[in-house]
């Protein structure tokens, strides 16, 4: 990474392609270059705004009004581009057309839904984490457990039918690539976009869905005039968009982590109630969420320098979950930190809807762990999967010896 400082400004100037392979592979030295730049940083290759640090991308996060969501969370400026889908009526939205959707939402995903979910969740979790223990010791992780047992769960409790459930995993991820620029992985995906999105399409309509169900509670919403029925759809598909890669790559990072890190397996293992804490630690040291955009609806000044009106922001959401200025040693993954405070779900109106049905997802399966296996650890080379948007794993072979 090349940085200039105009002296008529001031203002940090980097020639990086933080979507380039190199950085998509390792982020970190990037990450720290940016944070060390400045709180603000020109990347001149995309004319974004680039926030590296903790408090400015807090600050971001949570300023709806000056950085707003609804010209897309992309690259794309949806003030001068055409989507390629519908705008998400709950990520790429700002009050008051955000309001409704956002609290549906909230209510479907809430602590009551959850109340009914966890002892099947838990279960389930058992039950998967037998049949793989029973077939070997050693196996890769990330299809064996961390796509496993998100889209063994979680489509059944939005009321999916299980035909075509394959689909989510592909889908999501040239979702989430489309948010960076238009790129060989966007390429990639291109050709089966128009299938993969008439068929998430379909699974939102009333009559796939099942009677009971988060989509299902979403259409009762329509039905009481808490949203309009043309908007029930495009919430539905808002889970399906954003409701398993994340918690697949949160579940892989939260597996290599403990794997890695034995110490941490041990103390998991003696106290496993530290589950939840474990997830989030993860999240915040692998940050399977690594960037959002956000535009400046006015001129803002952010750290002595003036982000103009329409301009993108870049969101290094990984950077500031390792900045040394609000994490002490950021680069290591200790169950004895408190992560809160992290931004991997995002902050203010627009956190993640979801993310406690995530981990919810995540302390049943590392709860299943934690009472059959005494060690993991890895087994092979770990694969990384390219997305502009997700630190995601291909593959994680790992070895795993029974209680």
């Amino acid at each position: 990474m090349t940085t200039t400082a105009p002296t008529a400004i001031g203002l940090p100037v980097s020639d990086a392609d933080p979507f380039s392979h190199e950085v998509l592979e390792d982020p970190t030295p990037f990450h720290a270059q940016l944070r060390d730049a400045g709180p603000v940083v020109y990347l001149d290759r995309y004319d974004v705004y680039a926030f590296g640090r903790h408090e400015q991308v807090h600050a971001a996060l949570v300023d709806w009004q000056q950085f707003q969501s609804a010209a897309g969370v992309g690259l794309s400026n949806f003030r001068y581009e055409k989507p390629w889908r519908p705008p998400s009526l709950v990520l790429e939205a700002d009050p008051p057309r955000h309001d409704a959707p956002r609290r549906v939402l909230t209510k479907v995903l809430g602590p009551r839904a959850l109340r009914r979910l966890h002892e099947q969740w838990v279960a389930d979790a058992e039950v998967l984490v037998d049949q793989v223990l029973a077939a070997g010791a050693e196996f890769d992780a990330v299809p064996a457990l961390a796509e496993a047992f998100p889209l063994r769960v979680f489509p059944d409790a939005v009321g999916l039918p299980a035909q075509g459930r394959e689909n989510l995993l592909p889908y999501g991820d040239h979702a989430f690539n489309a948010f960076g620029p238009p790129n060989d992985l966007v390429a990639r995906g291109n050709p089966r976009v128009a299938e993969l999105s008439a068929w998430v399409g379909a699974q939102c309509a009333r009559e796939v869905l099942a009677p009971q169900g988060f989509g299902a509670d979403i259409w009762a919403a329509a039905d009481r005039g808490d949203i309009t029925h043309e908007q029930a759809p495009l919430v539905v598909r808002s889970l399906l968009t954003a409701g398993v890669d994340t918690t697949v790559h949160g579940l892989s990072a939260v597996l290599y982590a403990v794997a890695t890190n034995p110490d941490q397996w041990r103390r998991l293992r003696a106290q496993p109630e530290l589950a939840r804490v474990a997830f989030d630690e993860a999240v915040r040291w692998e940050s399977p969420v690594q960037t959002f955009f956000r535009t400046a609806t006015t001129d803002v000044a952010v750290a002595g320098h003036v982000v103009p009106e329409g301009k993108k922001i870049l969101m290094f959401l990984a950077s500031a979950n390792r900045d040394p200025r609000r994490w002490a040693d950021p680069d290591a993954f200790d169950l004895g930190r408190d992560p809160s405070g992290h931004v991997g779900f995002g902050m203010g109106i627009h956190q993640c809807v979801g993310q406690h049905v995530a981990r919810l997802e995540a302390e049943a399966l590392l709860t299943a762990l934690a009472r059959r296996v005494a060690t993991i650890e890895p087994a092979g080379p770990t694969k990384r999967h390219h997305n502009n948007t997700l630190r995601a794993w291909e593959s994680i072979p790992v070895r795993m010896l029974p209680a």
